[in-house]
C-alpha cells in the first residue's frame, strides 16, 4: 500500500501539472478581440508578427497574452471647459470613435499598454479640442462653424495619434455651450440681421417692380411715338374713309350725308 502510494502520488501530480500547463497553453480570443503575445523567458512582447485570431490559440505555458478589443469603439468627453478666441469659457461635448490599428497591437501594447485609452487619446482629445475651438469667437461656434470645428478636431486628432497605433474614425461635436448672456446677445443679433435682410428683400423688390412699370411706360411711349410719326394725312383719310362705310353698311343706321367733313370725309348723322 505504501509502495502503491510512492507511486501513484507522483502520477497524479504529473496528472495536474500536466492539465495546469494545457489550461495555461490554451487562450480563447473572443470576437472582435487580438491577441499580443509576451514571451516570458525571451524577447518580451511580440512586435514583428501578426497579433492572435479569434478562436482557440496554444502558448507556451509560461508565456502570456494580452487581450484587446480592435472593434470600433467610442469615448465621450463630456462638457470639456474650452476657451474661445476672445477668452470666453465653452463647454463642448464630443464623441469619438476610434479602435486600435489591430496590425500594430503588439508595439501599442509595448509602448503604451492596455489604457492606451487615458494615455493617449483622452488627453489628445482634450488638447485638440482646446486648440481648435481657441480659433473662433463664440458666435462662429454657435451658429456657422460647428461643422467646421468638428472637422479640424477630426483631422488634427487622427494626425496626431496614428502614430501612437490608434486610428480615428469619426469625431462628433454633440453639443456647443455658451454662457447664458453670450448665448442670448448672439441670438437677438441674428434675430435683427435676419430682420435686416428680410427688409433689403422688399426694398429690392419693390425696386424691381419700379423699374418694370417704368420700362412698361417707356415702351408704350416709344410705340405712340413712333406710330404718330407715321400716321401720314393720306393714311387718316384713308382709315376715315373705312370706317365710314362699315357704319354705312350697318342694318341698325340711317346714313345721311350732308356736305363733307374734314379733309374731305362725309359727315354721318342718324341712328336707329
Amino acid at each position: 500500500m505504501e509502495k502503491l502510494n510512492r507511486i501513484g502520488l507522483p502520477i497524479v501530480i504529473l496528472v495536474m501539472l500536466t492539465f495546469v500547463g494545457l489550461m495555461k497553453s490554451i487562450v480563447n480570443i473572443g470576437y472582435g478581440e487580438a491577441g499580443v503575445l509576451f514571451r516570458t523567458l525571451g524577447g518580451g512582447v511580440v512586435t514583428d508578427e501578426a497579433p492572435m485570431g479569434e478562436g482557440l490559440n496554444f502558448i507556451l505555458p509560461w508565456n502570456k497574452v494580452y487581450i484587446y478589443n480592435i472593434k470600433q469603439q467610442e469615448v465621450f468627453e463630456s462638457q470639456m471647459q474650452v476657451l474661445s478666441s476672445n477668452g470666453l469659457e465653452i463647454s463642448l461635448d464630443v464623441s469619438v470613435l476610434y479602435q486600435p490599428q489591430s496590425n500594430k497591437l503588439g508595439l501599442l501594447h509595448q509602448t503604451k499598454g492596455t489604457n492606451y485609452l487615458d494615455v493617449v487619446l483622452v488627453p489628445s482629445i482634450r488638447a485638440v479640442a482646446r486648440s481648435v475651438v481657441g480659433r473662433y469667437t463664440p458666435e462662429q461656434l454657435y451658429s456657422t462653424k460647428r461643422d467646421a470645428i468638428q472637422d479640424e478636431i477630426y483631422d488634427e486628432l487622427k494626425e496626431g495619434v496614428q502614430e501612437q497605433f490608434v486610428q480615428i474614425n469619426a469625431v462628433l461635436v454633440r453639443d456647443v455651450t455658451l454662457p447664458q448672456t453670450i448665448k442670448q446677445a448672439i441670438e437677438r443679433k441674428l434675430s435683427q440681421e435676419q430682420m435686416s435682410l428680410e427688409y433689403e428683400f422688399k426694398l429690392e423688390s419693390a425696386r424691381k417692380e419700379a423699374e418694370k412699370v417704368r420700362i412698361d411706360a417707356q415702351g408704350k411711349a416709344d410705340a405712340n411715338r413712333i406710330l404718330n410719326s407715321s400716321l401720314t394725312s393720306n393714311i387718316l383719310r384713308d382709315k376715315g374713309i373705312e370706317a365710314t362705310l362699315k357704319l354705312a353698311e350697318s342694318p341698325n343706321s340711317k346714313v345721311i350725308i350732308i356736305g363733307s367733313g374734314k379733309d374731305g370725309l362725309p359727315i354721318i348723322l342718324g341712328n336707329q
